[in-house]
């Protein structure tokens, strides 16, 4: 019964593993028992599971760019990133929910900025789709700003106002770097080390190593390893059933609706406003997490716009929810 359900959602291949995977478990009683196994016929395996691991791409597309993957050291690196999402089960199930809530707001505005549409998978290896991620060294939002890099770029970042967590301001402050960082390089996997490590770094490294692409550049580990666990993450979240995530729609998260009030004057307390508008100031935070204290001060009569979130949008019915992409669900 079991197979014959499976082979509803998933091709004959993955059938074979889950056999597989239902061979080892039963094999278990003869590893740990008293009696002595025959090493030429048991499995290793002293758990009662199997894994395989995911078959790395001969290349992989990025902004309509073939990526070439087939030399050693280019497939060895997408091998590691791969079994990362892959086996991070908890983390990479949590990033296809949240995409479904966060891609639709980030998409339109990427395309409206001219930057290709793969970059949301920055956002992505950037926060985890955590709106409010904040690093131990300073980075904040969907985007990972520093306070200073989200000020050149426009951004109001104090202790009462930090935009770096206003996700759809912090997308276009995002895509102005981006397209700074293009121009520089006219190379868009450059674009995303410098994202990382920093253009003059990267400009710095392309001269003094004579390479031609920043994928070939000798980096510290964590920028080295950037670049492929944004090509790693495209691909598992692209095709989630491949590497073993089984969601349905009811499991995704959808966009929460709200109503906007906008404001041009400080509010002495948020924790009132809120209450007034059938919220909580913890609702009301988690809608407008650029908000970070109990009160908007305001001073230069600023015209801010607050999210309001709908009751019916707080009690969704996950029954009804849409999938953004039919690629992540099996239903």
């Amino acid at each position: 019964m079991i197979i014959r359900k499976l082979k509803r959602y998933l091709p004959a291949r993955f059938i074979v593993l889950f056999v597989a995977a239902l061979g080892c478990g039963a094999s278990l009683t003869l590893l740990t028992g008293n009696s002595p196994v025959d090493a030429q016929h048991s499995p290793k395996s002293e758990v009662p599971y199997c894994v395989s691991s995911p078959t790395v791409p001969t290349e992989v597309r990025f902004d309509g760019i073939t990526i070439d993957l087939r030399r050693y050291d280019r497939r060895e690196r997408m091998d590691r990133e791969l079994m990362a999402f892959t086996y991070m089960h908890s983390t990479t199930m949590l990033l296809v929910k949240r995409a479904n809530r966060y891609f639709p707001l980030v998409e339109p505005l990427l395309k409206a900025n001219g930057i290709p549409d793969d970059f949301k998978y920055l956002m992505v290896i950037e926060s985890n789709l955590n709106p409010i991620a904040h690093s131990p060294a300073g980075a904040a939002g969907l985007w990972q700003f520093m306070p200073a890099t989200g000020r050149e770029y426009g951004l109001e970042v104090n202790d009462n106002v930090d935009e770096r967590y206003h996700i759809e301001k912090a997308t276009v402050a995002a895509c102005a770097y981006f397209r700074k960082a293009y121009a520089r390089y006219g190379d868009w996997m450059a674009v995303a080390a410098a994202y990382n490590a920093g253009q003059a770094r990267i400009s710095s490294q392309l001269d003094k190593q004579l390479a031609s692409h920043a994928m070939d550049l000798w980096l510290n580990e964590e920028t080295s390893r950037y670049m492929f666990r944004l090509l790693a993450v495209k691909e598992v979240m692209s095709n989630p059933p491949r590497y073993g995530f089984l969601l349905k729609r009811a499991d995704l998260y959808p966009a929460i609706p709200y109503t906007e009030i906008q404001v041009s004057t400080p509010i002495d307390s948020l924790d009132e406003f809120a209450r007034q508008r059938g919220i909580s100031y913890a609702q009301l935070r988690d809608a407008n997490p650029w908000l970070r204290e109990h009160s908007l001060k305001n001073r230069s009569s600023k015209l801010y716009v607050l999210h309001i979130p709908t009751r019916e949008g707080m009690y969704y019915d996950p029954r009804k929810t849409v999938a953004y992409d039919k690629r992540w669900v099996i239903d």
